[in-house]
């Protein structure tokens, strides 16, 4: 694939750079928001080499172009004027719906963390099995370097964050960055004592709710949220000269004080607020929670708006160690599988035969289900359902056996060690719960194939 002459023709096919309001992108999408979407044409960006398909969802032109999405940004960003794509961003976010600006925003903070998370969850997950095999000793000096190569990730993930919202909300990254490492200084750590969340300290007579937010979510994201616009009046105000100091000066002496005073407290109890009413649904009703989940979540994906939930699991794992949502998007992807093997053994036509097997091998190796999702189940009803049914009978099981993962991971064959548990059950059942899906998604795919079915 050819980049940068991609990035050109999709470029000219949406409308010019002065028709692009906000740019950011996932694991597969180059996501753009459309000043005048009627301008885009749609047909013309599908006909570009290497688009996979286009998707109008959640206020967003969503191009799905795969796991090379990266390299095309790269070659996008150089036709467009970055900046003043950031400054129209602010007139995006005040025209736009709410819940597009939400997506949008979730979207672009999380994608680029996307590697190392899934990577050190993998790793902590291969750590853990060592040690129950005997090959590595806790307390040892290899097993301490594993074990902080595995979870500096999430420990550090306030400063991580803080950066990546600084790029989506249009403030310094750096001045962000280090608003997040100031939460995570031992001598504010040691403010709190021996006891822990709630100490209260004082600021200037303000009293102060301390909190630990090593491995938090919320706090940083609505902390650079509001630095945003604070950081962009300093920027417009102040003069040239007295930027370099002035600018940051003004920024830490006041972002950090509001963060630990004000925005710190309320984002910690309100992610803790979220996450918690939806694993007491879990707890409740897991079963129902897998089937909705295992069977819905390949919809999510095909409207670009699973974006909303991954928060959700990444804080899970940040704070609890383990997730139960996880596994049911496990459950979705086995059940695409599932769908390519029947499609494959029942139909006669060597391009769809080549397709399903195609998609076979990506999602088992890289879990990317956009391809197959797309270009199979999308257009053929029937093999959707057949998917659907079987996400939803292995995510019942998962959610029977209250299965879960030890990283936010997306589903495949190289992701499995993300069950390891100290109970080796929990691996044994997700064996299981994903033989379902696709056992159940490949005799069903079979069943709605007919021998004489083609690729559309």
């Amino acid at each position: 694939m050819d980049f940068k002459k991609a990035a050109k023709e999709i470029l000219e096919s949406v409308g010019g750079p002065e028709n692009i309001s906000n740019m950011s992108l996932c694991a597969t999408r180059l996501r753009l928001n459309l000043k005048d979407p009627s301008k885009a044409n749609d047909e013309a960006v599908k006909n570009v080499d290497g688009v996979i398909n286009v998707v109008n969802r959640a206020g967003q032109y969503q191009i799905l172009i795969g796991t090379e999405v990266p390299k095309l940004y790269e070659q996008f960003e150089k036709l467009i004027n970055v900046d003043e794509v950031a400054d129209n961003d602010s007139s995006q976010e005040k025209s736009g719906s709410i819940i597009s600006n939400i997506f949008s925003a979730i979207s672009a903070i999380f994608a680029p963390l996307l590697p190392a998370l899934a990577g050190s969850g993998i790793l902590r997950g291969l750590l853990i099995l060592f040690v129950q095999i005997g090959w590595i000793k806790e307390k040892t000096g290899t097993y301490s370097i594993l074990f902080v190569a595995s979870m500096s990730v999430f420990y550090f993930l306030p400063v991580l964050l803080a950066f990546t919202s600084a790029k989506r909300f249009g403030a310094s990254p750096y001045l962000s960055a280090l608003i997040g490492a100031a939460l995570l200084h031992p001598d504010f750590i040691s403010l709190m004592g021996s006891k822990g969340n709630g100490t209260v300290t004082h600021f200037m007579k303000i009293p102060v709710v301390l909190m630990n937010y090593n491995s938090t979510v919320v706090p940083i994201i609505l902390s650079i949220w509001a630095f945003s616009y604070l950081y962009k009046f300093l920027d417009k105000h102040v003069t040239e000269n007295l930027k370099l100091v002035v600018v940051p000066l003004v920024s830490l002496a006041i972002m950090i004080p509001l963060t630990v005073i004000v925005i710190g407290p309320i984002g910690v109890y309100g992610g803790e607020l979220v996450a918690n009413l939806v694993n007491w649904l879990i707890e409740k009703s897991s079963i129902l929670t897998g089937i909705i989940v295992g069977g819905g979540w390949s919809v999510l994906v095909s409207f670009g708006i699973h974006w909303a939930v991954n928060p959700i699991m990444i804080n899970n794992i940040s704070t609890h160690g383990f997730d139960y949502i996880v596994p049911f998007t496990f459950a979705c992807n086995f059940a695409v599988i599932g769908t390519t093997i029947g499609v494959y053994f029942k139909a006669k036509n060597i391009k769809l035969k080549s397709f399903a097997l195609t998609g076979l091998i990506t999602i088992a190796l890289s879990a990317i289900i956009e391809p197959t999702l797309f270009g199979l189940l999308v257009k053929n009803r029937k093999l959707f359902l057949a998917q659907i049914i079987g996400g939803a009978v292995g995510g019942a099981y998962l959610g029977l056996t209250k299965v879960v993962t030890n990283a936010f991971v997306f589903g495949s064959v190289t992701t499995f060690p993300a069950f390891v548990q100290k109970n080796a059950s929990n691996f044994i059942q997700a064996m299981i719960g994903l033989a379902i899906s696709l056992i159940v998604s490949a005799i069903l795919a079979y069943i709605f194939t007919n021998k004489d079915e083609k690729l559309a």
